[in-house]
This record gives C-alpha cells, sequence and structure tokens, in this order.
C-alpha cells in the first residue's frame, strides 16, 4: 500500500514535471505533484469515457500527460495571476 502511494507519487511529479516542461510553465514541484496525479486520474477516467483501453504502459502516460498539460492549462487560464503592464514610456 504505502510503496503504491510512493509510486503514483513519483510517476506524478514525473507526469507533472513533463507538463510543466510541454507548457512552458514555472511551477512549484508540489504543484507538478498534484496536477500530475490529477492528470493521471482525469486521463484513466478520460479513457474509460472513450473506451480507449490502455495496452501498454506507453499510452497510458501519454493519456496522463495530455490530461495533466490539460489541467495545467486550465490552471494558469483561471488562477494564476496575469502580471499588469506597468505603462511606463521610456
Amino acid at each position: 500500500m504505502l510503496m503504491k502511494l510512493l509510486i503514483s507519487i513519483v510517476v506524478g511529479a514525473i507526469i507533472g514535471w513533463l507538463a510543466g516542461k510541454l507548457m512552458k510553465s514555472d511551477g512549484s514541484l508540489l504543484r507538478n505533484i498534484l496536477l500530475g496525479i490529477g492528470g493521471s486520474a482525469l486521463g484513466g477516467f478520460v479513457g474509460g469515457l472513450l473506451k480507449i483501453e490502455p495496452t501498454s504502459w506507453i499510452v497510458s502516460m501519454i493519456l496522463a500527460v495530455a490530461c495533466a498539460c490539460l489541467l495545467l492549462w486550465l490552471y494558469q487560464k483561471f488562477f494564476q495571476k496575469k502580471k499588469k503592464p506597468s505603462g511606463r514610456v521610456r
């Protein structure tokens, strides 16, 4: 049980890191872990809805990374503060 949890965290961190690199996002390790784990869970759910059966771990990882990228995009769109231009003229 504990080993499964640790493996999920490590794989989630890798998936989250990869999604962060693909989306060119600078984020914390904790956020990457959470997005990676969330992306994995969402990937499994979406795969089940679309009747995509993971024939190998590569298919599962691709689906998890795609869903982690989606979660990261949603996070950036709705929760991340954007820097406002200062309006100064040089």
